[in-house]
């Protein structure tokens, strides 16, 4: 069971602490995606008893729960380097590539390694780090919002170790670039779209960072400042890089997501005009070329996850639109030359997401409840087909968190 939720404080009262409990309540968190005041509105409601979101709250802990006696983790344990030879370069493998040649002792990787789309080669799961990354992402998210609403601090403290291990201890950080990201044995190093191991969960991890830094136990200033050292230099390193420039560049889900990352770690970092230059920019260089008249991706459509990607697609964009709102940008409000918008393209959804039309297109793995944060995401912004269509939506493994956790995630589990 949760412990009791500590009581709602200003701002000034958080610093000072609570002299009946002993213990600060956190305030406002600055978050970048998630809403800050709709979090300290939705912890009022679990003080007061609001039994629905306990309820959910009960899902949320046991996911918390089970990072606790996880981790951390550590780029620098894999059982080889980067191919640049430090360990603490972070590596991962392409998902879509296979060896086509058996292994032997002249050719140990099977190479050349050929593209099978849309078809998840296993052994990019083990000998690299992508698959301890996600486990950084996500326990930290969790962990850090279990804190928040809960109060206890077993939680802040291990989002602290987790994230020090990860990213700040010297014997154990990870460089802050990913040159080394889905290489594909015999073929490349690195590639420009492994950024995307970074876009499609990073701005949750800026998130937790900012609910622990409202006053978490166990994470410090110092804590604080280096973690915005390390975000500072990923965020050049985006920037400035071959790969950063490249990945800018792509126009399908890649970019979407590469201007999602960028936004973000400009906004936590301090750089609201870059953050705000990347979600007008997104406008003109995301929606017009890749949203149809009729809502569809085109794009997306023409992959053999067709359905997986148009919602994947969409977490990046309507996180886009979240952090748009904090810089002064209507992303959900804007309409192309054709009319392609947001909504338009959550509505093309709507009839698969909802049961009641097939989805039309490929799609191996067809899982309904990809589309639920998307859909929730729209009916927040204002859509009314959207709003509609919420209470015939399919929850997700692990139930809906959307009321503590405001922010469309991927809900499915391919990658890349």
């Amino acid at each position: 069971m949760a412990a009791a939720v500590p009581a709602a404080l200003t701002p000034a009262d958080s610093a000072a602490g609570s002299a009946a409990s002993g213990r600060a309540a956190p305030g406002t968190p600055r978050t970048v995606v998630l809403d800050g005041g709709r979090l300290r509105r939705t912890r009022a409601r679990l003080e007061q008893g609001d039994r629905r979101l306990t309820r959910t709250l009960r899902e949320l802990t046991t996911r918390a729960d089970n990072g606790l006696d996880q981790g951390p983790w550590t780029v620098v344990d894999k059982p080889k380097p980067a191919p640049g030879g430090d360990v603490h370069d972070y590596l991962s493998q392409a998902p879509y590539w296979w060896p086509s040649k058996p292994a032997t002792a002249d050719n140990p990787w099977g190479c050349p390694y050929v593209q099978r789309d849309g078809q998840r080669n296993p052994e990019v799961d083990t000998g690299t780090d992508r698959q301890d990354l996600e486990k950084v992402f996500d326990s930290t998210y969790d962990l850090a919002l279990a804190w928040y609403y809960t109060g206890e601090k077993r939680y802040a403290v291990k989002a602290g170790q987790v994230l020090r291990t990860w990213f700040l201890d010297p014997a154990t950080r990870m460089n802050p670039n990913l040159d080394h990201g889905q290489f594909i044995p015999c073929r490349y190093d690195g590639r420009a779209i492994g950024i995307i191991d970074f876009s499609q969960s990073y701005t949750s991890v800026l998130d937790a960072i900012a609910l622990l830094d409202t006053g978490a136990p166990g994470w410090s200033r110092s804590d604080r400042a280096a973690m915005l050292a390390w975000n500072t230099g990923y965020r050049d390193w985006l920037t400035d890089s071959a790969f950063g420039k490249e990945e800018g560049a792509a126009r399908n889900n890649h970019g979407t997501f590469y201007d999602l990352q960028l936004a973000a770690l400009a906004y936590a970092t301090g750089e609201k005009d870059l953050a705000r230059r990347t979600v007008l920019a997104a406008r003109a260089l995301r929606i017009d070329p890749q949203i149809a008249a009729d809502g569809s991706q085109p794009q997306e459509l023409a992959r053999t996850r067709s359905w997986h990607y148009s919602t994947f697609d969409l977490v990046a964009y309507t996180r886009l639109a979240a952090i748009g709102e904090k810089v002064g940008v209507d992303l959900w409000g804007y309409r192309g030359p054709d009319g392609q918008g947001l909504f338009g393209a959550v509505d093309y959804l709507l009839p698969a997401a909802t049961g009641a039309e097939p989805w039309g297109h490929p799609e191996p793995e067809f899982h309904r409840f990809a589309a639920s944060d998307v859909v929730r995401a729209a009916a927040d912004a204002g859509d009314r087909a959207a709003r509609a269509a919420v209470p015939r939506l399919e929850a997700p493994p692990g139930g809906d968190l959307w009321e503590l956790r405001p922010a469309a995630e991927q809900l499915d589990s391919i990658t890349g």
